[in-house]
């Protein structure tokens, strides 16, 4: 027996139902609504142009076409000219200004929108047209107030940081087209009186190209010298030749002896710096000290820092047990990991750890790239605070940033003076002198006519497994 046929479905079931017109209405209300929105986020004012207040939008339309104007100029100067938009964002009144301009863009902003929402009518809509509208303004005023806040933090917190870390001191001109920058790592702690700088290294930068050699000196040199007529050479006329007085005791024996110093704020560092200037022959713009235990929340601020370890090397020892060990091999370091990779010498000594030190400066300048600094700036700028000190005055800040651009593209090149070059318990001055001549020579004749090859940071991993290999190396992310 047949299946009866199918019947042909009824224009009913084919054509939807016709809207009335009061729902057709109701939809046309709820695009409206919608388009006024998205006019406020494309073009804050626009929507009481055409359906509010009008002056109200005036003023909103032009002041968004001046503020996107002002944010297109940043930008093409910066594709032009890198350096004038980094000298901008170093200027605390520009940072002032952003910050508070940052604030008043979010709650303007949100105003427009809640007015928007306003002149939609929203009571006059449908529940279920007007709840989606009411969340679509709320998710609006809340996404875009947020970013501009949250912006206005980042601001006020590098605005924080520079007024904290760098003062408003003298600037120093470049000596000989160099600027040389002391870099002291201050080992304070329970067990000792005051701050001893236990890593010194001078680094002389090119004003020009950025291109940078480390001079690395040994915190036991003996008898170090200090310039004629300074406080230290009346009181030492033979060098620091007090029993158990080295370089790095200069710091803690001037701040204990303060009064000799008047009118000096720091007068550990300043000794400190004069001895250098004595030692090497050059003169000393600024200082920047960093407390070796607060270094390890800096590079935790970072992320950590990739280091290609030689040897197996002891956490702890030298007065204390071993609690742990580095292993050999190319990783990822934590803060803790890299201020004992830094440090150890249970296992290996001074001029060892002074070669690794160099290879963490090195890590670092290469590795913290300007992602990093944007989306952890916060956690940088706090630790920055904590463990950082320095003569750089903030309106010099520009200058070393860019600096620090330019030496990030090339090799830096080290030279310590370390056994058996120099005899650390009887160095010769003379002969320290000219290794710093040379090494300078050197460096700037790699920029007269110098390959693309020269101009970038090596990437060869050399063998062997002696860290005191980066105390005399023409390009450290070879050697470390």
């Amino acid at each position: 027996m047949g299946m009866p046929a199918a019947s042909p479905p009824s224009s009913a079931a084919r054509t939807p139902p016709r809207l009335t017109v009061a729902e057709r209405a109701a939809r046309a209300r709820f695009r409206r609504a919608l388009s006024l929105m998205v006019m406020t986020v494309v073009l804050p004012g626009s929507a009481q142009l055409v359906a509010g207040n009008k002056r109200v939008g005036r003023i909103a339309v032009r002041t968004a076409v001046a503020a996107f104007g002002l944010v297109a100029a940043v930008v093409v100067t910066g594709l032009v000219s890198e350096s004038s938009v980094i000298s901008l964002f170093t200027k605390l009144w520009f940072l002032g200004f952003v910050r508070v301009a940052l604030v008043v863009a979010a709650l303007g902003w949100a105003y427009l929108l809640v007015d928007a929402w306003r002149i939609a009518d929203p009571m006059g809509l449908g529940q279920r047209h007007r709840l989606a509208l009411t969340a679509v303004n709320g998710v609006l005023c809340f996404s875009l107030t947020g970013a501009l806040l949250f912006a206005s933090h980042i601001v006020a917190v590098q605005k924080d940081f520079i007024a904290s870390v760098f003062g408003g001191g003298t600037a120093s001109a470049a000596e000989h087209g160099r600027y040389n920058i002391l870099l002291l790592g201050g080992d304070a702690g329970p067990a000792r009186v005051g701050v001893r700088p236990d890593s010194i290294t001078l680094a002389s930068v090119d004003e020009e190209t950025g291109r940078t050699v480390l001079f690395g000196l040994p915190r036991n040199l003996a008898d170090v010298p200090f310039p004629e007529g300074s406080v230290m050479d009346q009181e030492f006329p033979h060098g620091f030749d007090c029993d158990g007085c080295y370089l790095n005791s200069v710091n803690t024996w001037a701040s204990d002896h303060a009064d000799l110093f008047p009118g000096v704020t720091n007068p550990g560092i300043e000794a400190t710096k004069e001895t250098v200037e004595e030692i090497t022959g050059l003169t000393v713009n600024y200082h920047v000290l960093i407390d070796m235990h607060g270094f390890q929340e800096l590079v935790n601020a970072v992320g950590g820092v990739t280091i290609d370890v030689k040897e197996r090397l002891p956490i702890g020892g030298v007065g204390g047990p071993v609690t742990g060990w580095i292993e050999p091999g190319r990783q990822r370091l934590t803060g803790f990991e890299t201020l004992w990779y830094s440090r150890s010498r249970a296992t290996s000594d001074d001029y060892s750890r002074m070669g690794r030190q160099k290879c963490v400066m090195n890590a670092m300048l290469h590795q913290l790239d300007p992602k990093t600094v944007v989306t952890r700036f916060g956690a940088i700028a706090d630790a920055g605070k904590q463990v950082i000190s320095t003569s750089i005055p903030a309106s010099e800040l520009d200058t070393f940033v860019n600096l620090a651009l330019k030496t990030k593209d090339l090799p830096v090149s080290t030279v310590s003076f370390v056994p058996p070059t120099i005899d650390t318990g009887a160095p010769d001055w003379g002969r320290i002198r000219t290794m710093v001549t040379a090494a300078i020579a050197r460096s700037e004749a790699k920029d007269d006519g110098s390959s693309a090859a020269s101009r970038s940071p090596g990437r060869h991993r050399a063998g062997g497994a002696d860290s005191r290999k980066a105390n005399h190396s023409a390009d450290l992310s070879s050697t470390c």
